[in-house]
């Protein structure tokens, strides 16, 4: 298990260099376990309405937080082109986190979903976490709708 943070006052963290203090102190709001290695910190919720989890992983790359989002359900070649009109829906009718089919042409295609800030950027802890919620929030209906309307 990760070691417990401490809680900051308020101030300001840089993205770039506090990201990962910003995700724990989120989880511990939540009461979520996080685990993680040198390039990323991962953690599951509920996905209420399903019998699967909500994996969150957050990673960097040069320019931006990253924060990757999946179910775990695989998909069957039978299902790629439902999936790629699931994405294209929630895409056109939803700002965040952006739907796409990862791995196509992989051994486990699944649905993933997208959100990112600018590593340029300054939040408190709290806003962090609230920006974190709302990715959160609009994942599980992201999910469900999937699960739902698309059978997926």
């Amino acid at each position: 298990m990760e070691p417990r943070v401490r809680v900051d006052d308020g101030r300001e963290l840089d993205l770039s260099t506090h990201w990962r203090k910003l995700v724990r102190l989120w989880c511990e709001k939540l009461g979520a376990e996080v685990t993680g290695d040198e390039e990323a910190l991962s953690l599951d919720l509920d996905l209420p309405g399903s019998d699967r989890a909500l994996t969150l992983r957050f990673t960097t790359t040069r320019r931006l937080l990253v924060a990757f989002m999946t179910d775990g359900r695989r998909l069957r070649a039978d299902q790629l082109a439902v999936a790629a009109a699931a994405a294209n829906a929630w895409n056109t009718e939803q700002l965040f986190p952006m739907l796409s089919v990862w791995d196509v042409r992989g051994p486990d295609p699944c649905i993933a979903g997208v959100c990112h800030l600018p590593l340029v950027g300054r939040m408190t802890p709290a806003d962090f976490a609230s920006t974190a919620d709302d990715w959160t929030d609009q994942a599980r209906q992201m999910f469900l709708r999937c699960h739902q309307v698309f059978r997926l």
